[in-house]
């Protein structure tokens, strides 16, 4: 067979297969956007799930192939929503759009949670009752952040705000503006949470000063501190559960 022809048609093979892989060419049944829209998001696996996202695939590879890849990489969506751009270098193709939208979804995701929590106002009995709603978000974070969440005088959710990033020496969150807000919103008691990014709970002697000071001024503005939780890697820490409030 004459060179330029084995060339020709080894690329039209190559074009083939490139053709059966796309999932435009799949049965409508197994393309995950139309079995979404037919059936719900719920039914769609981790993998599918992620090639909606990804819309389309890289040479030689399907979106779902590439979602299975990417999975296989990273085992979680939340391993996933804390990766540098290096540790998709072996993907190629990937573009930073990808990426970004990937880890915009999953970021979403976690959002839903709070919002929904403030749609139903929850009553909080416990550490752990506020632990459950701001862990999945907050354990992975990068710095510190600082959140405050405000309670009604049957002690439920009347709103969940940031109040301040870095650490507590150093962002300092503004106690005025904390209680600015809760009287604002009419709250009678509050509990601020705020992560460790190293994934340690042990609460720091800035930590257990800030503490102290924001009891100190609820006692004058008549909010009550309830509790101060940290936020680790699948534990935490609450002033409260330690009996260390300051009464």
């Amino acid at each position: 067979m004459p060179l330029h022809t084995s060339i020709v048609l080894g690329g039209c093979m190559e074009k083939i297969l490139s053709n059966t892989k796309s999932i435009k060419n799949w049965p409508e049944e197994d393309r995950p956007r139309e079995k979404l829209l037919k059936n719900g998001e719920h039914t769609l696996s981790n993998s599918e799930l992620l090639a909606i996202l990804l819309r389309s695939g890289v040479k030689g590879q399907s979106a779902i192939d590439l979602a299975r890849k990417i999975l296989q990489k990273f085992k979680t969506f939340r391993n996933l929503s804390h990766t540098d751009l290096v540790q998709w270098k072996e993907f190629k193709g990937l573009g930073i759009a990808k990426i970004a939208q990937i880890k915009a979804a999953i970021e979403i995701g976690r959002r839903f949670r709070e919002d929904e929590v403030k749609e139903n106002q929850p009553k909080i009995e416990s550490s752990k009752n506020v632990v459950d709603i701001l862990m999945p978000r907050m354990r992975d974070l990068k710095k510190e952040v600082f959140k405050i969440v405000l309670l009604n005088s049957q002690n439920r959710i009347i709103d969940i705000f940031d109040t301040g990033e870095g650490t507590v020496n150093k962002a300092n969150p503004i106690i005025r503006e904390i209680f600015q807000k809760a009287l604002q919103n009419y709250a009678t008691s509050l509990i601020c949470v705020h992560n460790h990014p190293s994934g340690k709970t042990e609460p720091s002697k800035e930590d257990r000063d800030f503490t102290e000071e924001l009891f100190k001024a609820g006692k004058i503005m008549q909010v009550g501190l309830l509790d101060h939780v940290i936020i680790g890697d699948n534990e935490y820490y609450s002033f409260a559960d330690d009996g260390i409030l300051f009464h």
